[in-house]
């Protein structure tokens, strides 16, 4: 299976990326090779093989979430170098204040 110079340079628009005459070539022959690679493992008889998401059997360890007593408030507004009475104040990040 192989990939055209044409449909690299859509791709490569697609993803924002502006790419030079030999680094298109170059990308025309790699991702040439991963999808003649991607088609070989397309051969194999995966028919009696089981989904899974990770090659070994994992277990996260977690523990349970328990409520547990907050720190007050005016303790924790204590080291902030900008605050009002009730919460921190940082800089508006999206828009106008």
């Amino acid at each position: 299976m192989s990939i055209s110079r044409e449909e690299v340079e859509k791709v490569s628009l697609l993803g924002r990326l502006l790419l030079g005459p030999g680094e298109l070539e170059k990308m025309t022959s790699q991702m040439g090779q991963i999808l003649d690679y991607m088609h070989l493992l397309s051969e194999v008889d995966t028919e009696n093989v089981e989904p899974m998401a990770h090659a070994l059997d994992l277990t996260n360890v977690l523990r349970d979430d328990t409520p547990g007593v907050s720190l007050p408030r005016d303790e924790a507004l204590a080291a902030a170098p900008h605050r009002d009475d009730e919460c921190f104040l940082v800089p508006a990040v999206l828009g106008d204040p």
